[in-house]
């Protein structure tokens, strides 16, 4: 398999595999998308949120394989200006989650398919810092010799997406696991729906200090 990817360009499909793998485990606010959405709509619900997630990301590959993060780092104004607009939807979908009625046992959340998807798809779009990761993470794993342009991106592209679905499944099945155990004490569901709330506040504005 070795051989295959690198006569694509690609010099170590197994440490682009490794790396990124490190790099979804680090906590951020797209893990925290899946897990609140996991926890209100389950299964179905996380899995709306992760391809959200994965569209997303897609969105920012193909940006970043078009030159886009040279554009962002420019010009900063609009770098700054992006970053504070993340924040802000952050911040909103924390404060969302920090003001909301606790739920009467019983109550069906109704699932919401394109809601779900949608969140998952503007956090990770509205991140321009990810932009700038993808162009710095490209150029680690590519062989200039045996480089075949867009096919080598796009299979980059697909392992990194592989590995988003492995990783955000095992999210989404151990985020319904814990939800349907949480559901049985309303208070400790109430104060994880906070705990997420805070953290996703905390994310936007750490997106904006860094």
């Amino acid at each position: 398999m070795t051989e295959a990817f690198h006569a694509l360009g690609i010099t170590d499909v197994w440490q682009l595999i490794a790396a990124t793998m490190v790099f979804l485990m680090l906590p951020g606010p797209g893990t925290f998308c899946v897990l609140t959405s996991t926890a209100k709509h389950g299964l179905r619900g996380g899995y709306a949120s992760l391809a959200g997630l994965m569209a997303g990301d897609a969105a920012l590959m193909f940006l970043a394989a078009i030159g886009v993060a040279a554009l962002l780092q420019a010009n900063p104004l609009l770098f700054r200006g992006m970053q504070y607009l993340g924040a802000a939807y952050l911040a909103w979908l924390g404060f969302k989650l920090l003001t909301a009625k606790e739920e009467e046992g019983g109550t069906a959340v109704p699932f919401s398919n394109a809601a779900d998807f949608r969140r998952g798809f503007l956090v990770t779009l509205i991140n321009p810092k990810a932009i700038v990761f993808y162009m710095a993470f490209f150029p680690l794993f590519i062989e200039p010799a045996t480089h075949r342009g867009a096919l080598t991106f796009l299979t980059m592209g697909a392992t990194i997406s592989a590995c988003t679905l492995f990783y955000g499944s095992l999210l989404v099945i151990a985020g319904n696991a814990a939800a349907q155990r949480l559901a049985r004490n309303r208070c400790i569901a109430n104060y994880a729906s906070k705990a997420a709330g805070v953290f996703l506040i905390g994310f936007g504005i750490k997106l904006t200090t860094n």
